[in-house]
């Protein structure tokens, strides 16, 4: 099982607390538009396969504080500047789908990859079926992430087990 922790990571001594209690990956996306040289001094540290971006976004623009606020920052510059700094790993939530169950924001995902296809992408929000799932694996979005559709029923673990190798 690899364990990826996000939500609240605000200094080394969080990072380290995560690391230390059995997280492989943690996941920064606040801290990285309000204090990237952090967030770049722990990709140096800790190399671009344990630390990952999170991108939470609404109407490409980069959401912080738990969605509560907007940053002014805008999707693909802040996708460019954090790959060209080494960053490897993102987890992008359209945050108008999380926990909508209308299905992903497929397009957004198609065009982070046209754009920066040396990126894993890790698609979040708005899976309410199986199908959903399907539609992200053909168009290359490599791994997503959800939780209602399960939760509700609307995906059977049966179903998921066509989705794993």
């Amino acid at each position: 099982l690899i364990i990826d922790f996000g939500g609240g990571v605000k200094s080394d001594e969080d990072l380290v607390i995560a690391f230390e209690n059995g997280a492989q990956m943690v996941t920064g996306g606040s801290i990285a538009v309000k204090n990237p040289e952090l967030f770049c001094k722990w990709l140096q540290m800790y190399g671009s396969e344990k630390i990952i971006l999170g991108a939470d976004v609404k109407e490409h623009k980069i959401a912080v504080n738990g969605w509560k606020d907007e940053s002014g920052c805008e999707l693909f510059p802040f996708l460019k500047d954090y790959v060209e700094k080494g960053v490897r790993k993102v987890i992008c939530t359209d945050i108008s789908c999380d926990g909508m169950l209308q299905g992903p924001s497929i397009a957004l995902y198609k065009e982070i990859l046209e754009h920066h296809p040396e990126l894993y992408l890790i698609a979040s929000g708005g899976v309410s079926c199986a199908d959903d799932i399907r539609q992200l694996e053909a168009a290359g979005i490599p791994a997503v992430i959800f939780g209602k559709a399960l939760y509700e029923g609307r995906i059977t673990f049966k179903e998921l087990e066509n989705f794993v190798s």
